[in-house]
């Protein structure tokens, strides 16, 4: 399968010195949206889809104030993943499924721009956004992204394990393992990775699993305090998020030849995969 590395978000939150490990004086922090769009036998497959164009075009009616003035987003309709899909060549309905990693308001944005795609996702966090608990989830979830009534396409555990991580597979047709969830449960209630098998190994996207390449650096592991505050912070089950923080450590440590690990924050990981800058 064949697979596209997409920008569908630039952000220049708040804190910059505190967000990277450049030093008090590395100037602005920059992070961004990393989504994956694979063509495959059963059409485009785009996972995580970032901010929609309606996110961009009125984002004082669709998105807390909050997250607006802290994250500081760059609002180019150019980065929107259906801007970019058609770049490519392609239309809007050859994306025939949307498979995210959580449904938090940066991720899964872009839904209404693929009205017609089937939308998968793990039933923990399909429970957690449609019957928020706390104030927390509340405002991470936003109802109005996923107001055109999307084709739901719900998981719970089943099949066999990946590389010792409880798995659900075939979510494309039956007999299908080359795009599996990965439960990593914490940043949400139902909070997965999403392996895909690509032409040399397996490509893991770890949404907000972790933010910053240096958590998972075997040598050097390391991340910038505000970022660890900030994962505390927004973590619905902290324990639950370091302990598969870890198991995604032990993952690479042991696998690290057959799984490429990347999160959908870190701006490093994006431009050694995607082989270009970011902007």
């Amino acid at each position: 399968m064949k697979i596209h590395h997409l920008q569908t978000a630039s952000l220049c939150p708040l804190g910059g010195p505190l967000l990277h490990d450049k030093g008090l004086f590395g100037g602005h922090a920059h992070m961004l949206c990393h989504s994956l769009l694979v063509e495959t036998n059963d059409g485009l497959v785009l996972i995580d889809t970032g901010f929609g164009v309606d996110d961009l075009n009125d984002p004082k009616s669709r998105l807390p104030t909050v997250f607006l003035n802290l994250m500081r987003v760059k609002w180019d309709l150019r980065l929107t993943a259906i801007s970019q899909i058609q770049s490519l060549g392609f239309k809007r309905d050859d994306v025939r499924h949307v498979i995210l990693t959580h449904l938090d308001l940066d991720h899964a944005g872009g839904l209404p721009d693929f009205p017609k795609a089937k939308v998968h996702i793990y039933e923990d966090e399909f429970i957690a956004a449609m019957q928020p608990q706390s104030f927390n989830e509340t405002q991470r979830y936003r109802p109005i992204q996923w107001a055109h009534n999307p084709d739901w396409q719900r998981y719970t555990l089943e099949g066999e394990s990946w590389f010792g991580f409880p798995a659900v597979r075939s979510l494309l047709g039956a007999g299908k393992d080359d795009i599996l969830l990965i439960p990593v449960t914490g940043h949400t209630r139902g909070h997965v990775a999403v392996a895909v098998q690509g032409e040399k190994n397996w490509m893991l996207h770890c949404g907000d699993a972790y933010f910053h390449h240096g958590q998972v650096d075997l040598e050097n592991e390391r991340c910038p305090i505000g970022l660890d505050l900030f994962q505390n912070f927004m973590a619905i089950d902290n324990d639950a998020r370091k302990e598969n923080l870890i198991r995604l450590r032990n993952l690479k440590r042991e696998h690290g030849q057959e799984v490429t690990l990347f999160s959908a924050h870190d701006i490093d990981e994006f431009e050694k995969l995607a082989e270009r800058k970011a902007v």
